[in-house]
Formats: structure tokens, sequence, C-alpha cells
């Protein structure tokens, strides 16, 4: 099966490589060896994260690069303490599964303005933000 991106890429600039097997009850390992988990079902007892902390913490890290970027265009310094706490919601909606996101932003130190201007320019440039919008519901708070 073969989709087409809505906007195809120019150039690749790095590709991630994963091996993962037994699904949510398994491990997943980099090509490179850097990531070497053992994945558990969420809420479950067992070692191990989940699909949906691995996304958050991705999406969340991109964020912050986004952010950076965001911030250089706008004369902005991003304070040294700039986070983001990425809840990422695994749940059903009739039969089928459905994620939803919300991510809590703090940029400690700055005007409101200038903290909300660089979040709504970061979420128009993250590609994970690009990639779930339209898709999954998302909500942006500057905590």
């Amino acid at each position: 099966m073969t989709t087409t991106p809505q906007a195809a890429i120019d150039t690749v600039l790095y590709t991630g490589r994963t091996h993962v097997t037994g699904g949510r009850d398994g491990a997943a390992r980099s090509d490179d060896g850097k990531l070497d988990v053992r994945l558990s079902p969420p809420g479950s007892a067992a070692p191990g994260t989940n699909p949906e902390q691995l996304f958050a913490a991705g999406w969340s890290a991109c964020f912050i690069g986004a952010m950076g970027l965001a911030a250089r265009a706008q004369g902005v310094t991003l304070p040294a303490d700039v986070a983001v706490d990425a809840e990422v919601d695994l749940g059903k909606s009739g039969e089928g599964y459905q994620l939803q996101a919300r991510l809590n932003v703090s940029l400690p130190g700055l005007p409101a303005d200038v903290a909300r201007a660089l979040v709504e320019a970061a979420h128009q440039t993250c590609p994970y933000s690009k990639a779930t919008r339209g898709n999954i519901g998302v909500t942006l708070n500057l905590i």
C-alpha cells in the first residue's frame, strides 16, 4: 500500500529506523542502537514504555526545536528552562481507537503575548504538529 504525502519532501535530512517485535508487549530498537526499549501496554505493570509515551517525548522535543526557530526569527531568546509536557491520550471512538493530545508549554519569564506567538508559530512549523493537524484533537496550553 502506498500513500501520497500532501507535500513531498525535497531533501531528506534524516531517517529514523527502528525494528519492533511483539507490538505493545515487545521491544523496539533503532538501527544505530541508541534506542533500545521494552514495550508494554499503557497502564500495565509490565516493564517498558508504550507508543503514546514515545510519541509524546518525540513531539515535545520537536516542538521545543520549532519554538527555538520561531524565537530566532522573532528576535527573542528562549528561556533556558523552556519545557513541554505532552499528554497523549489513547481512547476509543465508536469501535475504533483514536489519539488526542495536549501540549503544555512553559516559557518562564516571557511576556504572555510573546510566549503565545512562539507557541503558535511552532505549532505551524513543527513536523509533528503538521502530521497531526486535522487528524487528532490537539490543545495547546501556555502554563
